[in-house]
């Protein structure tokens, strides 16, 4: 990514979105203490992306988005915005209904009793380039979880679309994915 991304900043590679799963993990971001951090229940894997701790893992789809944002007239943080409605339209079209919390980033599940996080985001911009990117938790353990504060918030819980009753393939995500991209962006 790292590579590519310089690639593309010399003007000799074009943009390119990866859709992807890892091997159960930990990233951590540039901002995470080391009191996100509870038991080393996987590797740990420093990264240069905004944000926290998170966990990836299988049944969890990652999309990294090496993007122009000069290209496409954006900055950063209505970059980010555009990431949310990104994954709240995917999402709805799967049958979920994700919402934006002005506080924190991230799409939301909310209930009556409780709001659990469903996708992340953790983007860097390097000379108007953006890349890593976003993740949905579609079949994850969300036991694996359990090792770090997701995202430095302790006070809400993670789920899937398949906890909530949606069971969703990786292909039918991918798809809800690809077509709520080209609405968005």
């Amino acid at each position: 990514m790292e590579s590519h991304v310089g690639e593309m900043i010399a003007g000799r590679e074009g943009e390119k979105i990866w859709l992807l799963q890892h091997p159960p993990l930990y990233t951590i971001g540039a901002r995470t203490q080391s009191s996100d951090i509870l038991h080393k229940k996987f590797p740990i894997h420093k990264t240069s992306r905004g944000g926290l701790a998170t966990y990836h893992g299988p049944g969890q789809r990652v999309v990294y988005l090496m993007l122009n944002l000069k290209e496409r007239g954006l900055k950063a943080r209505p970059f980010v915005q555009k990431l949310e409605d990104w994954l709240i339209l995917a999402l709805a079209r799967l049958g979920a209904k994700g919402e934006r919390r002005h506080d924190r980033i991230g799409i939301w599940i909310a209930d009556k009793s409780r709001e659990d996080k469903i996708a992340a985001i953790g983007i860097r911009v390097r000379r108007g380039i953006s890349f890593h990117g976003v993740s949905v938790n579609v079949n994850p353990d969300l036991s694996h979880y359990d090792g770090i504060v997701p995202c430095g918030i302790a006070r809400h819980g993670v789920t899937s679309l398949h906890a909530l009753g949606i069971p969703a393939s990786m292909r039918e995500v991918d798809q809800a994915l690809q077509d709520s991209f080209a609405d968005i962006f």
